[in-house]
């Protein structure tokens, strides 16, 4: 059979039958078609319309090629289930074909233009045929627009493959890259003109129609390449943390709502969702946009829904950067599973992010040195001023924090706990009261573990950095070794002593340097030495602790003695006393004396006796106050 001619496919107006629609018709066609009988059926899926060829073919170049086609030249008929949209974009169409005017919106405009696409409808076949139609639309309403664009490429996903092979999809998302860098340009012009007229600058915060929540509606793919071509363009690294925050929220929401119908494909949509985020994620620096919360919940359900240890790594990595702003909530990171003998949190991990903190300190030591060399540099990089050592303390303080909250753990090992407690070099604690306190509690939780491993813990506190308070705890506290607690005292005693001899010269003039030998040494109890060990008489060892807690007790007391000694000596230094007035008086009177010695003329007394005379007086007047 040939092709197909346009008079050849005109109905036989002849016979007068009004038009009926088929009844198995689920689709009715309710817009007046003609009084001819149809002489085409269309059938898509379970829907039959009744039509006719002359207005189908002349704007439809697929329907003129199928029924070309066709082997049935009286009522041919055509299935067209595979059409983009169903039903309702072909009777548009249809509609369309035979002069009805439809009216083009939003939710309809992705669906018409894929169908325009599969049934051929374009210029070579009728002017102002549906493909220009729905192509001028796209190009005045919805292109320019960010949520229109958006909204059409919501649907669009229910309209592959063909609303990809037509370039819908990527002209969309590109779109809304452009869009958004213009918007992006245009509000940084806008406040550096609210700045240059000192007028107050617009609200940071997020108004409630942000396009950015609109992106949630997408599904996975199409929110993957949307979010890379905004970084492509050069999008803000705030706003794309900020869509990424919105996305995961809305992607959690929905799992919790459909973890009931199926847990296995909610955890494998989970898994998808998390890597591929965390492959979205911003460049990897210490002062990243994205959030330290945000990190630390997607790495907690990263450990619930099992992702790939890359992904896993690559969040520890990222914490890790920004692990100086952390708080103790962002790494309290529960097990994924367990039973009633595993431990509550993941120790591993906070031990992996924790090392990489340490490693980038000593990567950055060869920058830090560079700028030493700098003449401008105003903080010494080895002092609490500096931010590189600002940042190790605030680590060092956020896992004391974290080691006496995991400390409650009766699951927790000690092996575990001594190698957290062990991360930090000597010099991230300026004092270890954080320490102390969360080993107290670890011994407290766990009373049996044997001495070797306590010894162990304990050796980690530097008693020389404990608090006059932690020092008083530390020497009373039966759950330390008997070693500790006696380098607690021994320590306490000596910083007693520099204290007592710092005193002692600076006030030398008023009461005596004291040294040394004031304390008494006590070499019976081998403090100095070291030489206690486990297997000596706990009852002599805990008299000699007695005894030093005495001591020291005394010192103290001692002290504070001198100390109000100190205060009202030069208290009486300042104040005028009368014996000062009288050693004045009798001075003037030593100086008239002299004068009257000098008029007279003592001639019978001797020259030797007139010197020594002159000699007494001359010597009174050069010490005197005049």
């Amino acid at each position: 059979m040939g092709v197909a001619t346009i008079s050849e496919l005109k109905p036989n107006i002849s016979a007068k039958r009004p038009f009926r629609p088929s009844p198995s018709t689920r689709h009715v066609t309710d817009w007046p078609i003609s009084d001819v009988s149809s002489d085409l059926t269309i059938e898509i899926g379970t829907s039959t319309f009744a039509l006719h060829k002359f207005p189908l073919v002349s704007r439809s170049g697929k329907i003129r090629k199928l029924l070309s086609e066709s082997k049935d030249s009286k009522t041919p008929k055509l299935n067209l289930s595979n059409i983009p949209g169903g039903s309702q974009a072909f009777e548009l169409a249809a509609k369309f074909c035979y002069g009805v005017n439809i009216e083009i919106t939003i939710p309809k405009i992705a669906m018409l233009r894929c169908a325009a696409r599969f049934l051929e409808m374009t210029e070579e076949f009728s002017d102002k045929n549906l493909e220009s139609r729905t192509e001028l639309y796209l190009r005045d309403t919805i292109l320019p627009s960010i949520p229109n664009s958006i909204t059409v490429l919501h649907h669009c996903e229910s309209l592959l493959p063909i609303s990809e092979e037509s370039n819908l999809v990527s002209r969309i998302i590109v779109a809304i890259a452009n869009n958004a860098c213009k918007e992006q340009l245009t509000s940084g012009l806008s406040k550096l003109e609210h700045n240059y007229n000192s007028k107050p600058v617009l609200s940071s915060e997020t108004p409630s129609d942000w396009w950015g929540k609109s992106l949630m509606l997408l599904n996975l793919d199409f929110f993957q390449r949307v979010v890379s071509a905004l970084k492509t363009k050069g999008l803000n690294q705030d706003i794309i943390s900020k869509i990424l925050i919105h996305y995961a929220q809305n992607a959690t929401g929905e799992r919790n709502q459909s973890s009931v119908q199926s847990d296995v494909d909610s955890e494998k949509r989970q898994r998808r969702t998390i890597e591929t985020i965390v492959t979205l994620l911003p460049t990897q620096s210490r002062k990243s946009s994205v959030p330290m919360a945000f990190l630390s919940s997607l790495l907690r359900s990263s450990i619930s829904a099992s992702v790939s240890i890359s992904c896993r790594s690559d969040l520890e990595r990222r914490i890790g950067l920004q692990l100086d702003q952390a708080i103790l909530e962002d790494i309290l990171i529960p097990v994924s599973s367990g039973n009633n003998h595993s431990p509550l949190y993941d120790t591993d991990s906070v031990m992996r992010i924790f090392s990489i903190f340490l490693n980038l300190d000593e990567d950055d030591e060869e920058d830090d040195n560079r700028m030493r060399d700098e003449n401008d540099m105003g903080y010494d990089f080895d002092s609490p001023e500096s931010p590189k050592q600002s940042a190790i303390l605030k680590v060092s303080k956020l896992l004391d924090n974290y080691l006496a909250e995991v400390a409650l753990d009766s699951n927790l090992t000690p092996l575990k706990f001594i190698s957290l407690a062990e991360l930090l070099p000597d010099h991230a604690r300026m004092v270890y009261d954080g320490l102390y306190r969360a080993i107290d509690i670890f011994l407290k939780v766990h009373p049996n573990i044997n001495d070797s491993e306590r010894y162990r813990l304990c050796k980690i506190i530097d008693s020389q950095k404990l608090s006059q308070e932690a020092c008083s705890h530390a020497a009373q506290n039966e759950r330390l070794p008997v070693q500790t607690a006696v380098q607690v005292l021994y320590f306490e005693q000596i910083r007693l002593r520099n204290a007592m001899n710092g005193i002692g010269g600076q006030n030398q003039f008023f009461f005596g340097s004291m040294n040394g030998s004031q304390i008494p040494h006590r070499s019976g109890s081998c403090v100095g030495s070291g030489c206690v060990s486990p297997r000596d008489n706990y009852a002599s060892v805990r008299r000699e602790n007695r005894e030093l807690k005495l001591e020291v007790s005394r010192m103290r007391m001692r002290l504070t003695d001198l100390e109000k000694d100190h205060v009202s000596i030069k208290q009486e230094l300042v104040k005028p006393h009368p014996a000062n007035k009288l050693f004045k008086s009798f001075t003037k009177k030593l100086r008239r004396i002299n004068s009257l010695f000098r008029i007279r003329d003592l001639k019978s007394v001797g020259e030797k006796a007139n010197s020594e005379n002159r000699f007494i007086f001359q010597k009174k007047r050069n010490f005197s106050i005049s």
